[in-house]
């Protein structure tokens, strides 16, 4: 799965999340977001080069729980999930080097 464009309505548990396998780049913003718009050529950009990742991108607001679950105060905040457990978190991105340091710890223990 690749770069994803539109945030979807929260479609998901955090017991779902926490059960996801492998890679998962989760997205917390809205379309609508000054920041978050400003953020998505950097955020494309980085997971271009990463198809293999799952990018899931939220819908968040106030009240929505799984935003609240980890925690979302800024848009857009990235949260880096291995096998739904967060390895790193990136708020507000502003370059695609912020993003690619963060995906980099996505990579599997040696």
């Amino acid at each position: 799965m690749a770069y994803v464009s539109g945030y979807a309505p929260e479609g998901m548990t955090r017991e779902e999340v926490d059960a996801l396998p492998g890679a998962t780049v989760l997205e917390f913003g809205t379309d609508w977001c000054g920041f978050c718009q400003g953020a998505q050529p950097a955020i494309e950009a980085a997971l271009a080069a990463h198809p293999d990742l799952r990018h899931i991108k939220v819908e968040d607001g106030s009240g929505r729980p799984l935003g609240r679950s980890f925690r979302i105060k800024l848009w857009p905040t990235l949260v880096l999930l291995r096998d739904g457990e967060e390895v790193a978190r990136v708020v507000r991105p502003s370059s695609r080097a912020e993003v690619d340091r963060a995906v980099e710890l996505l990579a599997p223990p040696a």
